[in-house]
């Protein structure tokens, strides 16, 4: 018997026994022994009537199944097959047995340990159950026993007669509650001795946590309310991912502007396989026992905490967490213990099961602890007063002595606790990543299902929600500097209500996002959260952003990304001085406040500090130079690279008399400075998305200086045009007619690299007018910078795409170039898993494939009858190859040797014109190519180092391929062969690309009868 089968009927015999109660089945004997059909058919008229009763204890039928299935697929691998069956007959028939009335659930007041109790003692134990499936039996039958008792506790017959029962027992209460307080001992809520009760009071508890911890503070429906709605987490959560923390952090650096991102990276498919990508953290915990997770302010630390708390209660871990369950969850947030000791094992609870303690058995979470059954959750090492920290390690340190088979997970700010905090303790160490482009689209998608369940109280009817975040996401994908701010869960939160609040409208301005993160991380979260480090502070947010303000402006003064601790608290202490409203402050002391708590710097690397990300840097840097005046100095560095964001920045910070100098001034030196004209009016131009306001005199200026930069000529101009932003494109041509075919072709790419929906409009219009080569080829191009299917709709669809490759980057895009039916030459260049994604093409002609994913069926390139050229550059294996002597006009063919063996069943190699072989493996079996007689062999194992691999099988082989009449390598090592095996007999030509050859190269010129070619 399989799990799923074995799920099935224990769903189906409680959804049953539920049904003869509803349905009055135990006002007779024989009706026990009714199936549900036959229940449903006897008691209820009319076929709609017992359809939608059906349908009603199916769904109960599939909760059931759906709880149970994942526990018992983990528990049948112990148990033979025999024992399976046993142990289900055994709880179905107990159930069966059992007085499962409404009386006897109030008898055992609807509790259903107790009810679980008295059907137990009354009735017969299973005959012939081992020990193992004993267990088991008392464990299925425990949780048949709770689901039956929800169930009815639901129907409205036992709502009728538990309102009775509680009338009629509410007639003797006062007598009873007499008696009972004259019997309690002096402690009321003294615990039961004994490990009897451990297994009720789990349930319990278990409960509790499912209940309390999966919820989540999501979304404030205006600026000023004091209170965020609550949510679900099971519904909210989005799973992250994290990396093996070495304690370096590798904040990414830049100098230029970010550019907007190609679409493949949101595809989460694409992401797999890429190198850069961390582990999902399901899969980066389950490898290890001990976890200390260290991550910046934001990057949902404690909402993981959360969520493993209640997965584990729930028993519903999966895939590489799937050996946790059964575990016992432990949740315990250290800010509460701030001012008092760390908690004993028996205060463990007191957070999250503070109401239930009190009836705790003795020695119980002891008991979990001593087991290896307890999955101890620790949150905020970094919340505590730098004081209590220190207490932290000892206390685990003493709590893992004692009971060293816990699981156990600790999370912290990289500042309160370095990589190597509890390295002796044996812990794995794990840095939560920022979210990838798939991560934030799955976070904006969860957010908006999540807040679906606020109904009434959100600003927007909920039918508009899928409106909003659509729109949400168009932004985040057209603008980089949204997707490169929403980098963590909090941030990424703050967009979704900002945008939900304002009427899916963000500000163009970059300048108001940039302040409300800064006072969210630096002051607001800590603030609202009540974290002792926060709240026994002396400074304001004000205060707090003038001391960083200052360390940034330093650090850009100096061209510095990070500094040296010692210093940056001379800097500190230094400008506290001048805050004469402030008392004395220990500079060193507030400095490990601002590190440790403001959510902004961080420690690279001992005693190194920087901002967890430039923009941050820039952006107070910017602040700092208009508020001390500071416009001459920026003028003076205008032409340098990484002092663009801070100068366009500075151009928003700044007041009306200062924005006059700063771009006056820039435009100033463009007019006298030959060499970096162009950078400087580029500067300029950008600085218009963040001035509120600009004079006639400068607005005029500014428009002659970005005159002067169009059309785009040069391959480098693209990306610095598209740096000033959507602005640009009102000055970009709507038509490209007189425009030569390089001009035309940069201002397709500049206006893709822009985007937007203007951007859209404008690219739709020129494919409307021009159908030159090259402005079709980009057209194409820059598809990859634009939803897919919106684009082919307006652009690519009237275009003459016979002549053109189109490349395929993500599965947007494949599902979009279905409605493209003049498409002839595809490349797919993104894990593909079925090649029946393409659709019915009969008019290909060329079809290439990098990244394929596991075992490919070749059998449906037989609807490609046309196909002349295919290239299978994966290093997979192929099924179906007989699909390829369907291709009569395939003429060239491209894939990895390891794919050869299994293409050996077909004979297409005996016809190919030109087949190409990529090889990094000497060794690699080319015995199926005999026949080819043209054949390219290809080696690209380590050009960058100058290495070369063998030709595989050597040149015995290819001396056997008695047709072969050319050869081509390229990158491979040919010394040890050429010239001292024979050649093939028909060989004809030999052409040698960047291959290592043998000392007498030059003898290879005058092989008789060979056109030799070496590059």
């Amino acid at each position: 018997m399989v799990a799923e089968a074995a799920a099935l009927r224990l769903g189906s015999t409680v959804a049953t026994a539920a049904a003869r109660l509803w349905l009055g089945g135990r006002r007779r004997e024989q009706e026990r022994h009714l199936s549900m059909d036959e229940l449903v058919r006897t008691k209820v008229g009319g076929l709609r009537l017992q359809r939608e009763v059906r349908n009603q204890f199916e769904q109960i039928t599939d909760a059931v199944f759906d709880r149970l299935e994942p526990y018992l697929d983990h528990e049948f691998r112990r148990l033979e097959e025999s024992s399976r069956e046993a142990v289900v007959d055994a709880v179905c028939d107990t159930l069966a047995a059992a007085d499962l009335s409404d009386d006897a659930i109030l008898a055992a007041d609807a509790k259903p340990a107790e009810l679980t109790r008295r059907i137990t003692s009354a009735a017969r134990p299973p005959v012939g159950l081992g020990e193992a499936e004993s267990r088991l039996h008392a464990v299925l039958f425990a949780e048949c026993v709770e689901y039956y008792v929800h169930v009815v506790r639901s129907l409205p017959v036992f709502e009728e007669r538990a309102a009775a029962e509680l009338l009629e027992r509410t007639t003797t209460l006062g007598r009873e509650v007499a008696q009972l307080l004259r019997r309690l001992p002096d402690r009321s809520l003294l615990a039961p001795e004994g490990t009897d009760q451990d297994t009720a009071f789990r349930r319990r508890y278990l409960e509790l946590v499912s209940s309390q911890l999966d919820e989540i503070e999501l979304f404030r429906s205006s600026p000023g309310r004091t209170e965020a709605s609550r949510v679900r987490l099971s519904v909210a959560y989005v799973s992250l991912r994290a990396s093996g923390d070495d304690g370096r952090g590798g904040g990414r650096r830049r100098s230029l502007p970010l550019l907007r991102p190609d679409m493949s990276q949101w595809d989460p498919g694409a992401e797999d396989s890429g190198a850069g990508a961390g582990m999902h953290m399901e899969t980066a915990l389950g490898g290890a026992t001990r976890v200390l997770l260290r991550g910046e302010a934001g990057c949902g630390k404690t909402t993981l905490l959360r969520r493993l708390a209640v997965t584990a209660a729930r028993g519903a871990f999966t895939g590489d967490l799937a050996a946790w369950n059964g575990l016992t969850p432990v949740f315990v947030k250290l800010r509460e213990y701030s001012g008092r000791a760390l908690p004993r094992p028996e205060e463990m609870l007191d957070g999250v099961a503070a109401p239930i303690t009190g009836i705790m058995p003795r020695g119980w979470v002891e008991r979990q602890l001593d087991s290896g059954n307890a999955l101890l959750l620790i949150d905020g090492v970094d919340e505590l007063l730098d004081r209590e920290r220190r207490r932290v390690r000892d206390w685990l340190r003493t709590l893992l002595a004692a009971y060293d088979r816990v699981h156990v997970v600790v999370t912290s700010r990289p500042a309160a606790a370095t990589a190597d905090w509890l390295a002796e303790e044996d812990f794995t160490h794990l840095q939560v990543d920022r979210m990838t482009p798939p991560d934030l689209a799955a976070f904006v998608r969860q957010w908006h299902r999540a807040v679906r369940e606020l109904g009434g109280a959100l600003p927007c009817p909920v039918e508009e929600l899928p409106q909003y975040e659509q729109s949400l996401l168009t932004s985040l994908m057209d603008r980089p500097h949204l997707q490169s701010l929403a980098g963590t869960p909090l941030l990424a939160a703050m967009l979704c209500s900002m945008h939900l609040n304002r009427g899916r409208r963000l500000p163009r301005d970059r300048m108001e996002l940039y302040r409300n993160a800064l006072h969210t991380l630096v002051h607001d979260r800590d603030a609202e959260r009540n974290v002792p480090s926060a709240v026994d502070g002396r400074l304001s947010l004000g205060d707090k952003l003038i001391l960083l303000r200052d360390l940034a402006w330093r650090l850009s003064d100096n061209n510095r990304t990070e500094i040296d601790v010692a210093r940056a608290a001379g800097y500190v202490d230094a400008r506290l001085r001048a805050m004469r409203h402030l008392d004395p402050m220990d500079g060193t002391q507030v400095l490990d406040h601002l590190r440790d708590r403001s959510g902004l710097l961080r420690a690279p690397a001992l005693d190194r500090l920087d901002f967890v990300h430039r923009t941050f840097q820039e952006y107070l840097a910017a602040e700092e130079a208009a508020e001390e005046d500071r416009i001459g100095n920026l003028v003076g560095r205008a032409h340098l690279d990484v002092w663009r964001e801070t100068i366009v920045m500075a151009a928003g910070h700044a007041n009306r008399g200062q924005r006059e100098e700063l771009i006056n001034g820039i435009l100033d030196r463009a007019e006298t400075e030959p060499r970096h004209a162009r950078a400087l009016r580029l500067l300029a131009a950008a600085c218009r998305e963040t001035m509120p306001t600009v004079s006639d005199a400068l607005a005029a200026r500014l428009e002659s200086a970005v005159d002067l930069l169009l059309p785009p000529r040069r391959k480098t101009d693209p990306p610095a045009l598209a740096a000033v932003g959507p602005s640009l494109l009102r000055r970009m041509p709507t038509s490209l007619e007189g425009l030569s075919d390089a001009a035309a072709v940069q201002t397709v790419r500049t206006v893709g690299l822009i985007g937007g929906e203007e951007g859209l409009r404008l690219l739709e219009g020129y494919a409307a007018q021009d159908a030159r080569s090259a402005v079709v080829g980009e057209l194409i191009t820059v598809w990859r910078y634009f939803e897919a299917h919106r684009y082919v709709d307006r652009v690519l669809a009237g275009l003459p795409l016979e002549n053109h490759h189109v490349s395929l980057a993500h599965a947007g895009q494949v599902t979009a170039a279905r409605r493209l039916p003049r498409l002839r030459r595809i490349d797919v260049t993104f894990p593909l898993h079925d090649l029946r994604e393409l659709g019915d093409r009969p008019a290909l002609n060329w079809l290439g494939f990098v990244g394929l994913r596991g075992e490919i069926d070749l059998a449906p390139l037989a609807a490609y009858p046309a196909l002349d050229a295919l290239l299978l550059w994966s290093p997979t294996s192929f099924r179906g190859a007989h699909a390829l002597d369907r291709l009569q006009h395939l003429e060239y063919m491209g894939m990895p040797a390891e794919a050869i063996s299994s293409l050996g069943g077909s004979s297409v190699f005996s016809r190919l014109r030109n087949l190409y072989v990529l090889s990094n493996d000497p060794g690699s079996d080319l015995s199926p190519l005999s026949a080819c007689t043209e054949l390219g062999l290809l080696s690209l194992s380590s050009v960058e180092d100058g290495d070369r691999l063998p030709i595989p099988a050597g040149g015995g082989l290819l001396a056997a391929m008695s047709r072969l009449s050319t050869l081509r390598c390229a990158f491979a090592d040919v010394s040890d062969w050429l010239g001292t095996t024979p050649l093939p007999p028909r060989l004809q030509r030999l052409e040698l690309d960047r291959c290592t050859l043998p000392e007498n190269a030059s003898a290879l010129l005058d092989l008789p009868g060979v056109d030799v070619t070496i590059t």
